[in-house]
Order: structure tokens, then C-alpha cells, then sequence
């Protein structure tokens, strides 16, 4: 054996950044070598007994514990305030006790709460200009290469007191900065005093209302305002500035940029990914999940998103977490917005094996979450009270006919009660499980009934609508409530129609595409050039992802918003094909769909540590697929077929 890695305390990565905000966090590491037969955990406030070997607040002794995860820490009352360290070693299959891990070192929160969820913090990382380029005399228009949430600082000689104007957003044109860009894209125009002689500035824009008030997130008030940008001018600085005189200081969770990674025969598709990989990245600067710059303010929908792409590509699990349990406390009003707490849910205990948020949202979520008081006897409910979504924005929609009895919101119903029915099991509460079976059976055996139009072959919009949009047969496909004889018409309509949904509905198309076999028409999607395209966004420039397709689609939109970067979680899941078969990847399927890619290569990360896998097609023994996984991890390998 050798030494344990990847650390986790109360599934922080880096707890050193953060406070233990529970009086009991868990531990958890990655077994390197064979799988793991026994651990003994140590954890103590003297680093040099730590180092040695002993831990003089708890030593768990050796326990017959396969299990590398969620282990609690089982030792006296840690005390509030307190900094600790703890490290693990191993047993593999020769019973020999493996060498120490490093130790990692965690402080306890000085108010402790058992129902909190610990988290890192947003940090500052700063990043000098790309290019920087003298336009003309005095006039200087620099590039850091990619969007983000912070502010500038600049470095600058001055022979005498004076000022430059100091122009920053997210759209240039030419070689400046477009301070007219429309919508909600972000441009300031700032006039900065200068000091005789050389010195750093901070350039302070001016304040958004809209997004520093009501039910926006707010920042730590030493983070001052922060905008996000990709472009400076600089207007009237008679000494040059150099590159490294100009630097965009980042307001980003941490992330580690080697924990997942993707390659394919397909440059197009590794763009995108790469983009949506950043994008996640980028919108973490409230310490929450957002829906973008425009109003700051979390919604379910686009936080399921977010927290889809988070987990594949990077070992985070907090943030989505620290999310959905905010959007528990202060939820927002579509219909199917609540549905998607109950995913949330579900995916955070997929992703970490973890029941502890399921047990303190388990009430909220069967009382508030599912529909069944608006259930008919036939299990469809009736939301006509309610706010029903369907798509955003309403131009997204394709003239969907909202009716009383919704198609779109019948099925995040049925796939709700599914979801409440596995947690309510894995909860151990029975009678809640079965009741949410009964109705999840019920309401899938009226849906395609009431729905469907067999002259068609396409579901209806609602019961009595004589409407067919893209959206009902769309979302009927991606709960899998379409019987086999129909999917074929289903999928073939929906085929025929290209991405005609938003970013947001994006997500579910390409699932539901990669369920049903589609994965040549799913990648040909995420690789248009289209107007509706992840590459109509980057030929435009770019870096963080889109509200919408293009402008003339939502003409408000943010160019900072995370909901548009499914790529981030479908090229992880489907593409390379790694999904979990048990709560944590204790189980795990490998089953690449490479439609027409040749050779697809990639890490996706995990609670117990990176899967890698790599998949070739050669002409004469057609696809050869190499996995790498965890010690301990059961594999379900599918090879694709040609």
C-alpha cells in the first residue's frame, strides 16, 4: 500500500482555507495501491506527536472499514475555535498497515451548528494582462484572455498628479472597449486619480443596485464592488504601462484545473468543453451558486446545472451542497424550480454517499417540493395556480400551449416521486418510499394516456391541447416516460428540429439524445456553428458561457451564466460515459458514446478519486476503451459497438 491522498474534512479539499462549521465533521481520503481492507484515523492538536504517529484528541485504532469515505469523527468534543490536524494509513488485501498520510490541518467555527454545511471561501487570485497594446499615443488596450468576476489594478508612473481614464468590460470593438455593449453585458468607465511617481491603483466601478440589493448575494464587504471583464483601455498615461503593470484580480471558490480533463479526435467538442469547464469555474465569485451578474440571485434550475458541471469537473462538493440547501431556505417561484430542489438533492448524494443533507432537508423537500396535493386521481397534477416555466426565455418556448394539466410539468412530477422514493428509502422511511412509488406508477401510467397523440406520434402540450411543441415530447423523452414503441417517432421529431429550446432545456435534450442511443446527433449539436451553438457564443469571444444563445434570443442576457455550460456534465457523463451505479461510485458504469468521434480521452473526478478513461476505434479491432479506476470500485464497462 502506499499513502492515502486527496484528503477530505466535512468533504472540504483544502480545509486550511475554511472553518469546520459542524462539531462532528467527516473524514474522508483516496486508497492509492489495492483496495483498502482496514484504516485508523488520528487527529491531535501537537503536529509532532501527529507526525509520529499519535493522535492525542482521538485515535481511531484500526478499523475493519473498507470504506475510504464519510467516516465520522468518533473521538472526544473538538473544541469551537480550535485548530487540529488529522492523517489516515491503510490495510490492503497482505493485512499490513500501509505508510501515514500527509497531515491536513482543519479549524473548528467558534459557533458550531450540526445542520451546517462547511465551505471553502471565495478568494482573490490575480492574473496579468495577455496582450497589451498601444493603440495610439497615451493609449494603451490590454486582453486578459478570459472573462471574470473581480476588479482591476494597475500599476502606473506619473511625473505629476493627474488622471487617466480607465475603461473595463466584457465586449470590445476593435481595439477598445465597447462602453454601449446592450442588454446587461458589463462596461464602466472610470476616471482615476494619480499620485506623483510610481505606484498601484485599485479601479473602483461604480455599483449595480440591482445586484447588490434585495435578494441579491452579497460579497464580504473588503471585496468592495467587483464586475465582471475581459478588456481595459487605458486613456491619457503618458508613461507606458507594462503587461504585468495590469492585473485582473479574480474572485473565484478554489478550484483545482487538474482534476478533470478531456481530448477527443474532435477539436470542436474539446473547445467546448474547455469553455464550459471555465465557465464553471468562473461563476463562483458569490460563494453561492447565481444565475449571473444581472441579478445575482439563485435559482434551482440553474443551480442543478451549475452543480452537475461542479462535480465533473472538480473533487468540490460544498458549494453545490452550501447551494441547494440556501435555495431550500429562500426558494423562487417557476413551478418546475422546485422540482429541481429534489434533484439537487438526489445528485448530492449521488456524488458524495453522504445522507447527512438529505436528513436535514428530508421535510422540506416531501412537503414542499412534490406536487402530490395538486394530484388528480389519475396521479397528474393541476398546477393551474401555480406559475408553470416550460422554458426561458418565453421566445425559448416554441408557442407552447400552457394548460391546467402541463405535459413539461408532469413529467419533472413523475421523475420527482421517483427521486423522493429513493431517498425516503435510503432514509429508512418506508411508508414514505412506498406511498411515492404508488404515485410515481400511477402518475407514468396516465402521462403517456393523457399526452400522447398517436396520429402524431409526438405528445400534446397539456390534456385538451391540440399544440405538439418541441418541449413536451423533449422533456417526456428525458424522464424516460416514452413507451419503446413511440420513442423511435419521438426521437425522430425531435431530431428533426435541431436546439430548439434555450440553454437551459439544452441540458435535458442532449440526456435525453444520449439515452436513446443518439450520441452522433448530441455531439453534432454540441459542436454546431449554428446561431443556437456553444460556438456561436465562443466566435463572439466568449469565455464564460451565455444566458442565451445569442442576444437577438433574450436581448437582456448575461454573458456570465453558468445554466449554459451542460457540455461541462454531459461530455463527463455520456461522452466518456462515466456515471455512478451507487452513491458515491462505490459502483460505477464506464460506457463511452462516441458517435463520431474516433478516440476520446479523459479524467472525470470523484468522491473516491479520478476514473480515467481513454478510448480508441481502430479499423481492423474496432473500439479498444482503457479504464482506470479507485481501488475498490466495481466497474460496469460497456465497449462502444460500431
Amino acid at each position: 500500500m502506499t499513502a492515502p491522498t486527496g484528503l477530505l474534512c466535512d468533504l472540504l479539499s483544502r480545509p486550511e482555507l475554511a472553518v469546520i462549521a459542524t462539531p462532528q465533521p467527516t473524514l474522508g481520503w483516496i486508497v492509492n495501491g489495492d483496495p483498502q481492507t482496514a484504516c485508523q484515523v488520528i487527529v491531535g492538536r501537537d503536529t509532532a506527536r501527529l507526525e509520529r504517529g499519535e493522535g492525542d484528541t482521538w485515535d481511531s485504532g484500526k478499523l475493519e472499514r473498507s470504506e475510504s469515505i464519510n467516516l465520522p469523527y468518533g473521538g472526544p468534543p473538538l473544541a469551537p475555535g480550535a485548530s487540529y490536524g488529522w492523517r489516515v494509513r491503510v490495510w490492503g488485501r497482505d493485512r499490513q498497515p500501509g505508510p501515514w498520510s500527509e497531515i491536513q490541518r482543519f479549524t473548528l467555527a467558534a459557533n458550531l451548528n450540526p445542520a451546517a454545511t462547511s465551505r471553502h471561501p471565495v478568494l482573490p487570485f490575480r492574473h496579468p494582462a495577455k496582450t497589451l497594446r498601444a493603440t495610439r499615443p497615451e493609449h494603451w488596450f490590454a486582453d486578459f484572455g478570459q472573462h471574470a468576476f473581480g476588479w482591476l489594478e494597475i500599476t502606473l508612473d506619473s511625473a505629476t498628479a493627474g488622471t487617466v481614464e480607465i475603461r473595463l468590460g466584457e465586449k470590445h470593438r476593435g481595439e477598445a472597449v465597447d462602453l454601449q455593449p446592450g442588454g446587461t453585458i458589463r462596461a464602466a468607465s472610470v476616471m482615476l486619480a494619480l499620485r506623483p511617481g510610481r505606484h498601484r491603483y485599485r479601479v473602483e466601478t461604480p455599483v449595480d443596485e440591482r445586484n447588490t440589493s434585495g435578494a441579491a448575494v452579497l460579497l464580504q464587504p473588503e471585496f468592495g464592488v467587483v464586475l465582471p471583464f475581459r478588456y481595459v483601455e487605458i486613456i491619457g498615461a503618458a508613461a507606458p504601462p507594462a503587461a504585468n503593470d495590469l492585473v485582473q484580480v479574480r474572485l473565484e471558490y478554489p478550484f483545482d484545473d487538474s482534476a478533470a480533463s478531456f481530448r477527443s479526435s474532435a477539436p470542436d467538442l474539446d473547445a467546448v468543453w474547455e469553455f464550459c469547464k471555465y465557465s464553471i469555474r468562473a461563476t463562483t465569485f458569490c460563494g453561492v451558486y447565481v444565475d449571473g451578474d444581472r441579478e445575482r440571485i439563485p435559482y434551482e434550475a440553474d443551480a442543478y446545472i451549475n452543480q452537475l458541471g461542479h462535480y465533473a469537473v472538480d473533487r468540490e462538493f460544498a458549494l453545490a451542497r452550501h447551494s441547494h440547501e440556501y435555495l431550500l431556505a429562500q426558494p423562487t417561484w417557476p413551478t418546475e424550480w422546485k422540482s429541481h430542489s429534489v434533484m439537487m438533492a438526489w445528485a448530492d448524494y449521488e456524488a458524495t454517499g453522504d445522507t447527512r443533507s438529505l436528513n436535514r432537508s428530508y421535510d422540506i423537500l416531501s412537503r414542499e417540493k412534490i406536487y402530490l396535493d395538486h394530484a388528480r386521481a389519475d396521479g397528474l397534477v393541476n398546477t393551474s395556480d401555480l406559475r408553470d416555466l416550460v422554458d426561458w426565455p418565453p421566445g425559448e418556448r416554441d408557442d407552447y400551449d400552457f394548460r391546467p394539466v402541463n405535459t413539461v410539468v408532469n413529467a419533472f412530477h413523475c421523475h420527482t416521486l421517483t427521486l423522493m422514493s429513493r431517498i425516503a428509502r435510503v432514509l429508512g422511511h418506508n411508508a414514505d418510499a412506498t406511498k411515492f412509488e404508488t404515485a410515481a406508477t400511477t402518475a407514468r401510467a396516465s402521462f403517456h394516456r393523457v399526452f400522447f397523440n398517436p396520429a402524431t406520434g409526438r405528445y400534446r402540450d397539456g390534456e385538451g391541447s391540440a399544440h405538439e411543441a418541441f418541449h413536451a415530447s423533449l422533456f417526456a423523452l428525458a424522464f424516460g416516460l416514452v413507451p419503446a414503441e413511440a420513442r423511435r417517432g419521438v426521437v425522430n421529431f425531435l431530431k428533426g428540429r435541431g436546439m430548439a429550446c434555450s440553454v437551459y432545456a439544452a441540458q435535458y435534450l442532449l440526456e435525453a439524445f444520449f439515452e436513446a442511443g443518439e450520441a452522433m446527433h448530441a455531439i453534432e449539436l454540441m459542436t454546431s456553428r449554428g446561431d443556437r451553438s456553444w460556438h456561436n457564443m465562443l466566435r463572439q469571444g466568449a469565455t464564460i458561457t451565455w444566458e442565451a444563445w445569442d442576444n437577438r434570443f433574450k436581448p437582456n442576457q448575461d454573458w456570465n451564466h453558468a445554466w449554459g455550460a451542460a457540455p461541462a456534465n454531459i461530455i463527463p457523463r455520456y461522452v466518456l460515459g462515466v456515471r455512478p451505479l451507487s452513491p458515491a461510485y462505490g459502483r460505477v458504469l464506464i460506457a463511452p458514446q462516441p458517435g463520431p468521434l474516433q478516440e476520446l480521452h479523459g479524467t472525470v473526478p470523484t468522491i473516491r478519486g479520478p476514473i480515467r478513461v481513454d478510448a480508441v476505434r481502430s479499423s481492423t479491432r474496432g473500439w479498444e476503451v482503457d479504464c482506470q479506476v479507485p481501488p475498490g470500485v466495481i466497474v460496469d464497462l460497456r465497449v462502444p459497438q460500431d
